[in-house]
């Protein structure tokens, strides 16, 4: 494969944005969010869920399966099954495992690597000193998506809200024997999204599916979250990148060889 062709990979990461972004870091310079219209035990269960995600350190799985445009503009599917690892506030590790491959994304304070294993490509990008200064500085600017980011950030809570201007709780569920909260929120223009936490103090996110209605075919992405453990203490060699024989460094090209997400995208 090429360095232009790797260039394009490690853009994508995982295939389509590194399983999937959901949701994209409030840069400092946004706009005020509009009006919100959320119920209280809507806000109450995400404010939980924040300050649960707020944790020192954590380790969580996703298996996300997302909609994407072919050449010919037809709706296909793509899988990928992931493990994040935190270590707040300047250490993160994606492993990603799908249909185009496995890919990294190893950030150890000063700098991220995206490692494609299946080319033995990677490309190394400086970085602030904390995560969601990583994420605003560089995925956003080098175009890079990322995966769960609003559950990363420095205010979960905040990050999953912004933008929305309604939100209520459904139901309660049963997922694998447990009680959930299913909850509901609007993003304009056209973005549905659907939150399953757990029904407890932690609050914990079992399921995410982003729908967007306003768009052909009314695409969506859907995340399973599960195996969230708090008790980890991930040691700095977990976010150290150490290049495997025949690894071949590349420059990651600017972010106009992304492809352009829809206004108000959340992936």
């Amino acid at each position: 494969m090429s360095a232009t062709a790797f260039t394009k990979v490690v853009v994508l990461l995982g295939g389509l944005a590194l399983a999937g972004l959901i949701g994209s870091v409030p840069a400092e310079s946004a706009t005020n969010p509009p009006q919100q219209t959320i119920t209280e035990d809507a806000r109450a269960a995400v404010a939980q869920m924040g300050k649960s995600l707020l944790a020192n350190q954590f380790s969580f799985q996703a298996r996300t399966l997302r909609v994407y445009a072919d050449k010919n503009g037809e709706l296909l599917h793509i899988a990928h099954v992931m493990k994040a690892t935190v270590r707040r506030p300047d250490k993160l590790r994606i492993d990603v495992t799908g249909d185009d491959g496995s890919h990294q994304l190893i950030y150890d304070g000063k700098t991220v690597v995206l490692f494609s294993a299946d080319t033995k490509r990677y490309s190394t990008i400086s970085a602030p000193n904390t995560i969601q200064g990583m994420m605003e500085q560089v995925m956003a600017r080098r175009g890079i998506d990322f995966p769960l980011a609003d559950f990363l950030t420095d205010d979960p809570a905040k990050a999953f809200l912004f933008g929305v201007t309604s939100g209520r709780e459904v139901n309660a569920v049963t997922i694998d024997g447990a009680p959930y909260r299913h909850l509901l929120f609007e993003q304009p223009p056209g973005i549905e999204l659907e939150l399953w936490v757990e029904k407890n103090d932690r609050a914990l996110p079992r399921r995410l599916i982003v729908t967007y209605r306003d768009l052909p075919g009314q695409p969506n992405f859907v995340a399973e979250l599960s195996d969230w453990n708090f008790s980890v203490h991930p040691a700095d060699a977990e976010f150290t990148f150490r290049p495997p024989e025949g690894a071949v460094q590349v420059e990651l090209k600017p972010a106009a060889a992304a492809p352009t997400k829809p206004k108000g995208s959340r992936q």
